[in-house]
């Protein structure tokens, strides 16, 4: 009998940090108010950026895929509308430059291999 009693509290601390840990993400909110707002606002800057070639920005065309906001750096993940597009380089750093003007971290931008869509143009987050 002692071994069971002394088995059960054995299990117990080991099961309790992970309960806790798992309580703890389920008590975190699921919706960051402050996060969303930083992101819209990522969002209405980078309608200054337009594509050149289609006279539309980026936003209305779907190039912006996710804005990752983080306690250092915020990520933005964002396609082209073409991939040997000539006026890359030039939106990468207008929607770097755009981003930067809204928050006060360094931000990242990362082109994803997804092929746009332009029946896509138009939807907005």
């Amino acid at each position: 009998m002692n071994d069971q009693t002394t088995a059960a509290p054995t299990a117990a601390p080991t099961t309790a940090p992970t309960t806790s840990s798992a309580a703890g993400d389920a008590s975190a909110p699921l919706f960051d108010a402050q996060k969303r707002a930083t992101e819209l606002a990522i969002l209405d800057a980078l309608r200054a950026v337009v594509d050149p070639e289609i006279g539309m920005n980026v936003v209305e065309l779907a190039l912006i895929k996710q804005i990752i906001v983080g306690p250092a750096e915020t990520e933005i993940k964002m396609i082209l509308t073409t991939p040997f597009c000539p006026y890359a380089g030039s939106m990468i750093q207008q929607v770097k430059e755009q981003a930067e003007s809204v928050v006060e971290q360094p931000v990242k931008v990362t082109l994803l291999a997804e092929r746009w869509d332009p029946r896509d143009a138009g939807l907005m987050w």
